[in-house]
């Protein structure tokens, strides 16, 4: 299996982010790690050996990317306008930076969004937020709703609320969206969810399909048994979904 370690200076981040390529061709995967987890951490835990015999067949090229969730998201020193500034920022690193580097590596045109846990909401609002861009998105194990509160989950914003935050909050604008062409955009998209039923965001996935019905936007959304909200979990379902 071909593996490729890069890193450079980016301009929107203004500092160094590294990423590991895997595979030599087939569908372009850009898949963004769990919560404040590290590019190499899906090597590490066998989700990306899940997927060994289609990456040497040239079937998928997978593209992960690192984390700055500890700066924005995480980042309970910063005020939350800060917080979803800095996302901004990883985000136009990922538009203007990772994408443009993808499509130099890897010249199929479908683009496929990834990732778990933090990564599926990743995922899931770059794709909503983007949708010309992408033809498909696998969330798996994901929160689409950060100002949620939970027993062992907080709200990320600490109760602050504005339009960039609603921007990217994907049950929240997605709730609200009439804007017929992005929804025509997002109705070509290949939409794949997965959540354990006894994860503490299931209700919210599920409330979250159901808007997505409701904008008649195609989707398939899984339940997994137990929490599944694990690495040996994640291996299967790369298998299944990607």
């Amino acid at each position: 299996m071909e593996r490729a370690y890069h890193k450079w200076f980016s301009n929107e981040l203004q500092r160094d982010m590294e990423l590991l390529v895997f595979g030599h061709g087939g569908q372009a995967v850009l898949f963004f790690p769990t919560r404040m987890a590290r590019f190499f951490d899906y090597e590490n835990w066998g989700v990306v050996g899940g997927l060994r015999e289609r990456l040497n067949k040239g079937e998928l090229q997978l593209f992960c990317v690192d984390s700055i969730d500890a700066e924005s998201f995480y980042n309970k020193t910063a005020e939350p306008e800060a917080r979803i500034a800095r996302h901004l920022q990883y985000e136009a690193y990922i538009l203007n930076e990772v994408v443009p580097f993808m499509q130099q590596q890897n010249t199929n045109t479908n683009l496929v969004v990834a990732g778990c846990s933090m990564g599926a909401f990743h995922a899931i609002n770059l794709v909503l937020r983007h949708p010309a861009l992408f033809k498909k998105v696998v969330a798996m194990s994901g929160r689409y709703d950060l100002t949620i509160q939970l027993e062992h989950y907080d709200d990320l914003f600490d109760g602050v609320r504005n339009r960039e935050i609603f921007l990217n909050t994907p049950q929240h604008f997605m709730a609200d969206l009439e804007d017929e062409q992005l929804l025509a955009a997002m109705r070509q998209i290949d939409i794949t969810i997965a959540i354990g039923a006894e994860d503490p965001f299931y209700p919210f996935n599920i409330a979250f399909g159901e808007i997505l019905t409701q904008k008649n936007i195609p989707h398939n959304l899984y339940t997994w048994e137990g929490n599944a909200h694990l690495p040996r979990f994640w291996r299967q379902m790369v298998q299944l979904y990607l």
